[in-house]
């Protein structure tokens, strides 16, 4: 039996949507639910606003991983949310994955769905975690959502624009693994020697805005002059997307999958004859040390508003529980700073809406606790979906730890 999870917060979903100062951070009964079981029914509110217009942020305000704890939260802009997340917790092992998804929630359900247990088989056939195996994994994902393209293509040609970012985390044995593709971003906090904390990050982005993205693309793409557009100040590949590596995004990566002008959006007059984009991971490993306090990972609809060090100071002066939440609020009154508007009629702004303001933002806070790796023995094994209304187990339980 799945033991019941303590501190959530809950948004009623739809059928496949997964989907202390003056500003009063944590009252926010008008858009959030709290309370909740594993048993996966929907808890009420007593906030009779909450039944009228469904909340947009869901959360977890403070879980056990097997290093410590853990918290996690959601907050919706789009129509249907196109962020994906999930976090699995293994008695050796704990696992992250932030799918920020672009064109609709296709390819980012289809990686949460899929990648982490292309993952587990991989790792117990080879009876060990490595960098390698990581990317297998993300490219047996990438291969099985471009199949899946392919034959929908037909008749649901839109589905060859839908991709995601993807970035993925797994502490394993002492150390920590992160992947990356797109412009989601993993930050760790260290612990000074002088007692300060400090921001590393941890990922290399994916996104035409930066200048070395910029240089590997006129690179790979000499005879291409439409490879980067400026458009309204922004540089975009084929003048359409900021992100150089995906998952999906099918039309920029083959001919053959290419839009007519009945999508304009997504057309482009000149067929490509070779992949625009790719899903080729940056990976990053190493040892944890003691002075690693915690890891915060995020879609870039929070990185827009909050830079690594802003971040790591809120997780580190702040209390646990409800961190994720916290750090999403604080990116909200940047948001509403940015537009002069009161933070409080931005928290009115519908779903759909509300995506003119900011992105869908997931954020996952995982803490290190080092004294706890070598006592694991009442972890439960559980696998907790982001924008999830149950908890289940984990398939870590198919992996056996390397002896």
């Amino acid at each position: 039996m799945i033991p019941v999870l303590k501190k959530n917060c809950w948004n009623p979903l739809r059928k496949y949507v997964r989907n202390n100062n003056n500003d009063n951070d944590d009252d926010d009964d008008d858009y959030s639910y709290s309370g909740g079981s594993s048993s996966g029914k929907n808890i009420n509110n007593n906030n009779k606003n909450n039944r009228d217009n469904p909340p947009l942020m869901w959360c977890r305000e403070l879980e056990k991983h097997y290093m410590g704890e853990f918290s996690f939260a959601v907050y919706q802009a789009n129509e249907v949310i196109e962020d994906q997340s999930q976090v699995e917790v293994g008695r050796n092992a704990t696992f992250v994955g932030v799918y920020d998804g672009h064109g609709g929630p296709d390819a980012s359900r289809y990686i949460s769905d899929h990648l982490f247990l292309h993952l587990i088989k991989l790792a117990r056939d080879r009876r060990t975690i490595s960098e390698d195996i990581i990317r297998n994994a993300l490219t047996l994902t990438e291969d099985g959502f471009l199949t899946l393209v392919s034959r929908t293509f037909r008749f649901k040609p839109v589905i060859a624009a839908i991709g995601s970012c993807c970035l993925v985390g797994l502490i394993w044995q002492g150390m920590i693994y992160v992947a990356n593709l797109g412009d989601s971003r993993a930050v760790i906090g260290c612990l000074t020697r002088s007692n300060k904390i400090v921001a590393e990050q941890l990922t290399k982005e994916h996104n035409a805005c930066m200048e070395e993205v910029r240089d590997e693309l006129r690179s790979s793409h000499p005879d291409d002059s439409s490879i980067l557009v400026m458009k309204q100040g922004v540089w975009r590949i084929k003048g359409i997307i900021q992100v150089s590596r995906s998952i999906g995004d099918a039309y920029l990566k083959s001919p053959d999958l290419a839009l007519d002008p009945s999508f304009p959006r997504f057309h482009f007059t000149a067929p490509i004859s070779r992949p625009v984009l790719t899903a080729e991971p940056s990976i990053y490993s190493r040892v944890l040390q003691p002075n690693d306090q915690f890891l915060i990972f995020a879609s870039d609809g929070l990185w827009e508003h909050l830079t690594n060090q802003e971040a790591v100071q809120i997780v580190y002066n702040n209390p646990r529980a409800g961190i994720a939440k916290k750090l999403i609020q604080k990116a909200l009154k940047k948001v509403a700073k940015m537009r002069n508007m009161k933070y409080d009629d931005l928290k009115k702004v519908e779903k759909g809406e509300r995506r003119k303001y900011h992105d869908d933002i997931t954020v996952v806070v995982i803490f290190l606790d080092h004294d706890l790796a070598s006592d694991t023995a009442t972890i439960p094994e559980v696998s907790v979906q982001g924008f999830g209304d149950t908890v289940g187990p984990s398939k870590f339980s198919l992996l056996k730890p390397t002896t």
